[in-house]
């Protein structure tokens, strides 16, 4: 499914944001300077902690040797990237997944702290749910004795499917159906006063288009043929291998009416608001009215086709196919969608394809951790309620809307001194910038699983439980108030968002640690880290997309033409600096797909910079370790983006993931700063140096 929400990078796992409410104003970013300027460290970060010194700084993960100027990425975590090994069950890791696995053990404690009965500060009336749900789901021997039986009245239906009429219907079923088109409850972006049902193209096994029609892939598409063909055979399905056929067939037809994914970042093109009742004019051949009433919608007046022509291709396609293929299409998808809580050979074929071949990886996770990431698809809430209780201090939150202000406030000020934009543009942004919401770490409403059955010893049940309990959850939401209180992301997610309809920027409460922040750090680290972080949320309100929406999220155009063409021609320049990059021999980045991504990362740095800047009140830090408060801004940077890459993984994400590989995160957005210049006297002979005219500066 096509995000909703800009992230700050990729998921670790395949972990579903789970929404829930709350949320915390922030004041206009009118206040004076002093006032947002944080309190000095007065201790070491993180005392004891090796991996990020005394200062927020891992000065070990260093290679000196490399000059700044040719890999700033490596001058700052060279010794690591040589000497780390990335943990066999994991595809890539890097600073984001040492908070995560942090948060998973914390979590650990939280749910055997329930199990055995004892009292858990925020456990409240879901303690039993999270206990069971997290029981049932590591009981592998109790899963493994009842084989296939759970499944078996499910695979009975699918295979009775006699109609086009049923498989439509079916495919409305949250638990039974796989849709070519699937569709997802938000707000209408020309109208956010209300909810609306979106299209959007999906469907497919593989990761993307290109898994189907790239020559390069073709080995993967064998292997996912090879994995049907496997998976029907556990589950005793008649026919494996020319169902498998016919399903590459299908799956490949779909894949040619997808959009590339960087068309599908394309807020115009994906805006096509349709009558419901015309939906069946304008894409003829899917049974249109029938799939509404049966997922609950067929009341409504209005949806939005985002991927339109490819839409109707699909609707095309859907009754010039067999049933017979659609039922094991069906079937093969629901085998995938729970893999995890059926017998060990299904699960393992699973990660075989899945883990091991497409993204590298070559062990599967434990099943306890596998467990939690579970329990956070289901009871996100829940479990992030005593995660915040036991492990986050209001101190903190209070901080981080101090450096969110001072933030803003930098933003203001560059604002106002530049010299592309015109006035009526700007005080348009300004506009825009005052009405930013930031929520900081969780919300003040948590979500409510009364209606929510868990069983012990269930564990399909409670996954296929969990998924109409969500999609109830997400369909009531039509034709009622905007909740505009509500998170989509848990507080124990190592990661932060911004929403265009909503104008609002999220940091949940698992980024709010070293290295990215620490109310005991050095301001130029916590500014380097989270004060970055911000600057990249805040910046996707103005990136190539996020530009298009004003300061109560409407899809409207408030820019005069000429100030979008200059806009567009430091886009472009910016996008031509990242199509020079290739990860991988003869896998360039795409600097469309990335687009937002890089002009967030480079927004992000600038307006942090700037920030810092304002904290320190004119006044010049002391050096520590002999580096200057501008040059641990910029370690800071590249300290947060130290990563490593299986192959397979990083070949799945140049064709998958809007943000850039960490390298190019980090290379690529300093060399465009001319204080990155300053800092560490990078000259012309540099291999990153870029002359001052070649160089981006957007805000």
């Amino acid at each position: 499914m096509t995000p909703r929400y800009v992230f700050l990078a990729a998921a670790i796992t395949a972990v579903s944001a789970v929404a829930c409410g709350g949320g915390t104003a922030a004041t206009p970013p009118d206040r004076p300077v002093a006032d947002a300027t944080p309190p000095r460290p007065e201790s070491p970060p993180a005392e004891g902690d090796a991996r990020i010194g005394t200062w927020g700084f891992a000065v070990d993960d260093m290679l000196p040797d490399v000059a700044p100027g040719d890999d700033f990425f490596r001058y700052a975590n060279g010794k690591w990237l040589d000497t780390f090994t990335i943990p066999d069950d994991f595809s890539n890791y890097g600073a984001f997944t040492v908070l995560f696995e942090e948060a998973e053990t914390q979590l650990r404690a939280i749910v055997e702290d329930l199990q055995a009965g004892k009292s858990v500060d925020g456990a409240g009336p879901d303690r039993q749910r999270v206990a069971d749900h997290y029981k049932s789901f590591v009981d592998v021997t109790a899963i493994e004795g009842l084989g296939l039986t759970p499944i078996a009245e499910d695979m009975a239906t699918l295979a009775a499917l006699s109609d086009h009429a049923a498989v439509a219907r079916t495919m409305a079923d949250p638990v039974l159906g796989t849709r070519p088109v699937s569709f997802y409850v938000d707000l209408d972006p020309k109208n956010t006063d209300r909810y609306i049902v979106h299209f959007v193209q999906s469907g497919l096994g593989l990761p993307d288009r290109d898994y189907y029609l790239e020559e390069k892939f073709a080995e993967k598409k064998q292997a996912y043929r090879a994995y049907i063909v496997e998976v029907f055979k556990l589950a005793e399905i008649t026919d494996p291998e020319p169902k498998a056929d016919a399903i590459m067939a299908l799956e490949t037809q779909l894949a040619e009416a997808h959009w590339p994914r960087a068309k599908k970042r394309d807020r115009d093109l994906t805006y096509n608001l349709t009558p419901l009742t015309e939906v069946s004019r304008v894409a003829p051949g899917f049974p249109w009215p029938l799939f509404a009433e049966a997922s609950g919608f067929a009341s409504e007046r209005d949806v939005n086709l985002r991927e339109k022509d490819g839409i109707v291709r699909m609707a095309k396609e859907f009754t010039a196919t067999p049933v017979k293929t659609w039922r094991a299409y069906l079937q093969l998808h629901y085998l995938r969608r729970f893999a995890d809580v059926l017998p060990k050979a299904i699960d393992d074929a699973n990660f075989a394809l899945y883990g091991r071949t497409l993204s590298g990886q070559p062990e599967q996770r434990a099943r306890w951790k596998r467990g939690i990431e579970s329990l956070n698809r289901a009871l996100g809430d829940a479990l992030g309620r005593i995660y915040v209780a036991r492990h986050f201090s209001p101190e903190a939150k209070q901080q981080m809307l101090v450096l969110v202000e001072n933030v803003k406030r930098a933003f203001l000020e560059r604002l106002e001194g530049l010299d592309w934009m015109g006035e009526a543009t700007k005080a348009e942004a300004r506009a825009k910038l005052k009405a930013f919401r930031a929520k900081i770490a969780y919300p003040d409403t948590w979500e409510d699983y009364r209606d929510l059955t868990i069983v012990a010893g269930d564990a399909l049940g409670n996954a296929k439980r969990s998924l109409v309990w969500h999609r109830r959850d997400d369909i009531g939401k039509l034709g009622g108030p905007v909740d505009r209180d509500e998170w989509f992301m848990n507080p124990q997610t190592v990661n932060a968002y911004y929403s265009g309809t909503r104008n609002e920027i999220v940091f949940p409460a698992a980024i709010l640690q070293p290295p990215f922040f620490d109310p005991k750090a050095d301001l130029a680290v916590n500014y380097g880290g989270i004060g970055a972080v911000i600057g990249h949320e805040i910046g996707h309100g103005f990136d190539d997309q996020g530009r298009k929406s004003d300061g109560r999220g409407l899809l409207r155009d408030w820019w005069t033409e000429e100030d979008k063409a200059r806009f567009q021609e430091r886009a472009d320049r910016l996008g031509a600096q990242y199509a020079t990059y290739e990860p991988i021999e003869g896998m360039p980045l795409d600097p469309n797909l990335t687009m937002g991504e890089n002009i967030g990362d480079l927004g992000g740095l600038t307006l942090a910079f700037h920030a810092y800047k304002l904290a320190l009140n004119g006044e010049e830090p002391p050096a520590r370790d002999g580096f200057t408060g501008d040059q641990r801004f910029f370690l800071a940077w590249a300290q947060v983006w130290k990563r490593k890459y299986r192959e397979e993984e990083l070949r799945r994400r140049i064709v998958t993931d809007p943000h850039s590989p960490s390298e190019f995160r980090t290379n690529g957005i300093v060399r465009n700063l001319d204080a990155w210049y300053a800092a560490f006297g990078v000259s012309p002979d540099a291999k990153l140096y870029l002359s001052p005219e070649d160089r981006v500066s957007i805000w």
